[in-house]
């Protein structure tokens, strides 16, 4: 059996299939359909007259009715979808109350899925009573996925949203992602402009990392509905990682505040970490400086040039003579310093940065500037490591990046390429190969599509899939914009 057109002789048939459904759902306690308010013989009047109604009858009885568009419901267009740029969308789905539970809701929706490709759609949408219990069981054993509740105007009752590609190159949309924290004893530097400036909906204070982008077991950044990073490239796979859908996800993006320093540090790099830590990835990292105290900042960035190993071994020792062989440089808002793996490194009181690094939890701690917690205790340092791969020949400084309108490519490495992109009113999106990362760090900017838009704040990021449409960015402000290398 398939689904036809309406026409003007079945009206009054569907009216009292409609009413039927209605009657059937009070009976069983919900008050999602009330015959006249919703739906109602003007809207069923409506969709016949848009040629939008379809019908499916057996042995001439009529069994399932359905409203099938591919115009936007209003509320639909300021939604967050998961999928599609030519979607199409199904409403007022009823099945007569005589064959419920046969499997006819299930076979009106696959002819809706086939109406709808054969329209040119590449999606397909819809929303159901979160009390209608039937419809939202249908819709997850149909394949649609949940994309969270609306709630419409004048109603109490949430509604569940649901999507569908219809086609195999059905694009992924950008992705808005929660995300992870790490602070209390863990960040004993931090503090609170993770949530006073940057707006984070912090647990605890200090907390000194906000992991925007992450796939960190315990540590991941989340959709909109809870589910991890790595859930979604199990997923989607290739179609959101590109080649890294099979492989560790490589990057890791983070928002810090450092209240007090941060311990002088370094990371190892990719060999010294697969051997000695378990296989797990080394780190690169870069930051950007968003915000420093009045006058500048200042950082360690490496050692004194001459510094032997030799006089470090002996420093660490020591404890505070560490502090005569670092290397201290002033930073601004809007400069970049590039910290590759074996480069010492210390993130200055007052600085609040955006950093990019390879997707990796390794540091390796020099001295915590003899720094205790409430009951006496230092943290723990990693001296025998630490010499190990820090590399005493790096001399790097700051790289000034001036203020301008458009995109600017910022870095471009081997583990990572940043861009920075500035609008007074529009932009575009540098091209996504495999997937992007884009934080706003200034102002306000809105994502538009085909069909589809995300507004984001300051302090925000959205996750772009390899397979998302051609974006422009309007309105005023700036954001960092990360890819893989």
């Amino acid at each position: 059996m398939e689904l036809f057109k309406a026409a003007a002789g079945d009206l009054q048939e569907v009216i009292s299939l409609y009413q039927r459904v209605s009657a059937a759902m009070e009976e069983d306690g919900l008050d999602c359909w009330k015959w006249g308010l919703y739906p109602s013989e003007d809207m069923i009047r409506e969709d016949l007259d848009k040629g939008r109604l379809w019908i499916q009858r057996a042995d001439k009885q009529l069994v399932a009715a359905v409203a099938v568009m591919t115009e936007q419901k209003p509320e639909y267009e300021k939604k967050e979808w998961t999928c599609g740029i030519r979607p199409g969308i199904f409403t007022r789905l009823a099945v007569n109350p005589s064959v419920q539970g046969a499997g006819w809701g299930g076979g009106v929706l696959d002819d809706v899925q086939q109406i709808l490709r054969r329209a040119g759609c590449d999606s397909i949408r819809c929303d159901a009573d979160i009390r209608n219990t039937r419809a939202l069981r249908l819709y997850e054993k149909m394949g649609f996925r949940d994309c969270g509740e609306l709630v419409r105007d004048g109603l109490e009752q949430p509604f569940r949203c649901f999507d569908k590609p219809l086609k195999r190159e059905t694009p992924l949309l950008p992705i808005r992602m929660t995300p992870a924290f790490r602070g209390g004893a863990l960040t004993p530097w931090g503090g609170d402009k993770l949530k006073t400036v940057w707006g984070k909906d912090l647990q605890e204070i200090p907390t000194g990392e906000s992991l925007e982008v992450s796939c960190i077991p315990g540590l991941e950044s989340r959709d909109p509905l809870g589910r991890t990073l790595p859930e979604l490239i199990r997923e989607f796979g290739e179609k959101i990682a590109g080649k890294y859908a099979d492989k560790p996800f490589p990057l890791l993006l983070k928002l810090i505040d450092a209240r007090e320093p941060l311990s002088v540090q370094v990371h190892p790099g990719d060999a010294y970490a697969a051997e000695k830590e378990h296989g797990k990835l080394g780190k690169t990292e870069a930051w950007m400086i968003l915000d420093t105290p009045p006058g500048g900042g200042e950082l360690v960035y490496g050692l004194k040039p001459g510094t032997t190993l030799k006089q470090l071994k002996e420093a660490c020792r020591n404890g505070r003579e560490v502090e005569s062989l670092l290397r201290k440089v002033r930073v601004q808002p809007g400069d970049i310093c590039y910290i590759p793996s074996g480069c010492v490194h210390a993130i200055g009181a007052g600085i609040t940065l955006y950093e990019i690094q390879q997707s990796s939890d390794i540091t390796y701690r020099f001295y915590d500037w003899d720094r205790t917690d409430r009951d006496g205790n230092r943290r723990e340092l990693h001296l025998e490591k630490a010499l190990e791969v820090a590399d005493l020949s790096l001399k790097l400084m700051p790289v000034r990046v001036e203020k301008a309108y458009g995109g600017k490519r910022i870095l471009k490495e081997k583990y990572f390429i940043l861009d920075v992109i500035r609008t007074d009113d529009s932009g575009v999106l540098p091209p996504i190969h495999d997937f992007g990362m884009m934080t706003v760090i200034e102002g306000q900017i809105t994502l538009r599509w085909n069909n589809g838009r995300m507004k984001l704040k300051k302090g925000e990021t959205c996750f772009l899939p390899r397979s998302v449409p051609e974006i422009t960015l309007r309105g005023s402000g700036a954001a960092a914009v990360a890819l893989p290398g």
